[in-house]
């Protein structure tokens, strides 16, 4: 069959996003009602989440994804006001240092909580609605980099990260069968509200040294690839990581010297 640009659009589906409040996950939200979709944002902070559904037309939610009921009572809610939910992003999560030596059992289990477990129970939930209405749908993970490399001080972030590429390729397996595709996101440096202000200073330039193609990524770059994803367009496409990052990781360690430009590997 041959492409259609009307593939792209989302038009009157419904999109939850977690975490929409902010960062990569308003910019995802903003994507999706730019091509039609009708979304709702589950995020913790009612002033974020407010603020972003006034931005999108959509709903706002104010929910901790990581507890079932509430997210149960959320999904009522928004296939009450909008419909049968078709699209899903698991977009929250969080992070904090936890050297190995150092991560006490709270940690660990704050940070599983944050980036895995409700990626299970939002997925499960979600996917359970698509099935019982018969519609089919795509979701969608926010992953990191630190999924796949090693993260020196951030061990149990990166270990929930890496679940996440795990469970999206088993959960691509078991929901295939009812027309779900499940795919995930990976960024690397994206300017978030976070980034810019933890960055130092000179942080953009530096920045540049390290991503191949000389910058940072942009949160509507990551919606674009969500929008992909969630769109007909990539309909044959499920049990994927896409790296949205600029590339760096096929860069594995090369990066821009900062005299030359040049690609070099290790400290010079």
């Amino acid at each position: 069959m041959p492409i259609d640009p009307s593939s792209i659009l989302l038009t009157d589906r419904v999109a939850v996003v977690t975490g929409g409040g902010s960062g990569i996950g308003r910019g995802i939200a903003r994507g999706f009602a730019a091509f039609g979709a009708k979304v709702a944002i589950w995020e913790r902070h009612a002033d974020t989440a407010a603020a972003a559904a006034e931005e999108v037309d959509g709903i706002g939610i104010t929910i901790d994804v990581r507890e079932s009921t509430e997210v149960d009572a959320a999904l009522d809610r928004t296939v009450a006001e909008l419909g049968p939910v078709s699209i899903l992003v698991n977009n929250a999560g969080g992070v904090f240092s936890s050297p190995l030596l150092e991560t006490s059992e709270n940690g660990w289990d704050a940070l599983y909580r944050s980036n895995l477990k409700h990626v299970i129970l939002c997925t499960q939930r979600v996917a359970r609605g698509m099935v019982g209405h018969g519609i089919g749908g795509s979701i969608i993970s926010v992953t990191s980099i630190e999924g796949v490399r090693a993260a020196p001080g951030y061990a149990a972030y990166a270990a929930a990260k890496a679940g996440v590429i795990n469970y999206t390729k088993t959960a691509a397996l078991e929901l295939a069968p009812h027309h779900i595709r499940v795919n995930a996101l990976a960024p690397d440096i994206t300017m978030t509200e976070g980034i810019a202000a933890v960055a130092p200073p000179g942080g953009e330039e530096r920045f540049g040294y390290t991503v191949p193609m000389g910058r940072a990524g942009h949160v509507d770059e990551m919606a674009g690839a969500a929008v992909f994803l969630a769109s007909e367009l990539s309909s044959y496409i499920t049990g994927q990581t896409i790296h949205v990052d600029g590339g760096t990781h096929a860069a594995s360690g090369w990066y821009h010297h900062p005299e030359t430009g040049e690609y070099v590997l290790g400290p010079r």
